[in-house]
């Protein structure tokens, strides 16, 4: 991805939790509380001089939390720290960028995390 979405200009992932809880008939559950898990370093677009700062390009936990950079969160709802709720960053997001739908978004995941189960049905 040429030009990731940056938060605090750092990159980010969700965590979105799915239960399936059957498969004939299939019932999906998309929990509507998630995570995201943010790199410590500054995003700077790759080069082969900081393609190797996995605290810039990586937000994985395990790797981010030896960092200089780490912010353990105090309280579940912190939207400064390494951890955040996937509720914070939507309500950043309808803050922040002009036009976006939570709803909208969510219903989109929704149908993503449907769409994968539909996939792998056949081998279930």
């Amino acid at each position: 991805m040429s030009k990731p979405y940056l938060i605090d200009g750092l990159k980010f992932d969700l965590r979105i939790y799915a239960l399936l809880y059957g498969s004939d008939p299939m019932r999906v559950f998309v929990f509507q509380e998630g995570l995201a898990r943010f790199a410590t370093q500054e995003y700077e677009e790759p080069t082969k001089k900081n393609i190797k700062k996995l605290f810039m390009h990586l937000t994985n936990y395990a790797i981010n939390k030896k960092s200089d950079g780490f912010v353990q969160n105090d309280d579940i709802d912190d939207d400064s720290g390494t951890k955040r709720t996937l509720s914070t960053i939507l309500q950043y997001m309808k803050e922040n960028e002009k036009g976006f739908d939570p709803d909208n978004f969510m219903r989109q995941i929704e149908d993503i995390c449907v769409k994968a189960c539909i996939a792998v049905q056949p081998s279930l």
